[in-house]
Formats: structure tokens, C-alpha cells, sequence
């Protein structure tokens, strides 16, 4: 079976599409220490290495449970979530290939650990997966430019785009990697369609560069639901 791990908010269209592919969802527990807006979004709750699994350090214990049934390890948060930044971004940081790209002075130390094999790249944004839509492990599209700055100099392929134009309720704007998932190799979901998206027809073109079909979870406007994490 292929799960998905997606906010609670997601969408009854949405998660019958996920569903009608053949996808089980594993719904995320929210935090009570987040802001509402962002409190069930995967991103900001748990980061995946390889077949390790780190969460916060108060993540619901059913949750865990069902990670460690899929056979992930799964350790728990050296810091505990708190509502203001940079408390809230401690997991929100981007891995690709052998990379770790994230505001390294807040990220979790129990994250560090478990990434130690990784090269680290420190970015002035701290909500770096949010900001991040990965495509492949070459190739991210991204508003942020410290981010992107940094990955040009890695040799990755960066599609940067204007920040705006992807809703998240109570908040001016959301960003695109929470509006995104990599469900399979070369088939990434979008949480809306681009056709709804002012720059839609870029990231259309750098799809296909990159041999990426883009897959519109409902008809309408892009909405950040804080990532869709494969597992």
C-alpha cells in the first residue's frame, strides 16, 4: 500500500482523488502549539530521512504508532513547538539527495543528528520545505531566493518564482511546497490546479523539462496544506 501523510484539513475532493489512485492517507495529528493556520501541517510537525521519521516531540502516540508499523524508525523532537518564530520551524527544513538546507541555528538537534551525513546549507528562510516544492532530486521550484541562491551553487536546477497567488487561510499568502507533494517519481500533486496559478505556465514548462506530470488534486486555486509527504 502507498500512504501519504496529509493535513487534517485536506479536502473531502482532494483526499477521494488520493484515494481513487490508490493511495492510503495518514492523516496528521494537529498541535495545539502552533498557530491554527499551520497547526496540522505536516511540514511544520515531522521531517523523513531515508526510513527514519522524526515528529514533534509531542505528536499524537497512535500516530507513532502507525509510522512504526510501516516500519520507520521514528524519534521524537529535541524542541518542543511553540506558536512565535523561529519556534515553530525547528523540522520545517528541505532535504534533497545529500543535501540539508534549512535556518541550521533553529533546526531540531535531534534532526541534526539524524542528518549528520548530509551537507548542511544554512538559509535565511526558515520555513524552508514550505517555501520549497521539490521535483526531483535535481530540480526545486521555489519563491525564496536565499534558497535558491544556495541550491544554484549546489548545481540543482531552481525554478524561481514570485511569492503570492496560493491561499492560506489567515494568512496574506501561502507557499508552494506546502501546496505540493511528490506522490511517485516524476508525478507531483498539487493541492488546486495551476491553471488557477498566475505562474502556471512556468512551472508547467519546467515540469516537462524535468519529465514531471503534474497531477490537480480539485479544480481551483492553490492552496498551502503544509506538504504532502510520501512514505
Amino acid at each position: 500500500m502507498k500512504n501519504l501523510i496529509v493535513d487534517f484539513r485536506i479536502h473531502n475532493e482532494e483526499s477521494e482523488y488520493l484515494l481513487s489512485l490508490g493511495y492510503n492517507l495518514l492523516i496528521c495529528p494537529p498541535s495545539k502549539d502552533l498557530y491554527k493556520v499551520e497547526s496540522g501541517h505536516p511540514d511544520m510537525l515531522m521531517h523523513i530521512a531515508g526510513d527514519s521519521i522524526i515528529v514533534h516531540k509531542d505528536m499524537n502516540g497512535e500516530f507513532i504508532n502507525t509510522l512504526t508499523s510501516l516500519n520507520y524508525k521514528v524519534y521524537k523532537s529535541n524542541s518542543t513547538l511553540q506558536t512565535k518564530y523561529p519556534n515553530n520551524i525547528c523540522l520545517n527544513a528541505l532535504s534533497i539527495g545529500n543535501l540539508f538546507i534549512h535556518s541550521i541555528n533553529f533546526t531540531d538537534t535531534n534532526l541534526l543528528s539524524l542528518i549528520a551525513n548530509k551537507k548542511l546549507i544554512n538559509v535565511r528562510q526558515g520555513y524552508t520545505k514550505c517555501s520549497t516544492c521539490i521535483v526531483n532530486n535535481h530540480a526545486i521550484i521555489t519563491s525564496d531566493t536565499s534558497i535558491a541562491k544556495s541550491l544554484i551553487l549546489e548545481k540543482i536546477d531552481v525554478l524561481l518564482i514570485p511569492p503570492g497567488d496560493i491561499l492560506l487561510p489567515g494568512l496574506d499568502y501561502g507557499f508552494i511546497g506546502g501546496a505540493t507533494g511528490l506522490i511517485e517519481e516524476g508525478v507531483l500533486a498539487f493541492y488546486g490546479s495551476l491553471d488557477h496559478y498566475l505562474y502556471g505556465n512556468e512551472i508547467l514548462k519546467f515540469l516537462n523539462k524535468h519529465k514531471v506530470e503534474p497531477v490537480y488534486l480539485r479544480d481551483g486555486k492553490l492552496i498551502d496544506r503544509g506538504s504532502i509527504f510520501r512514505i
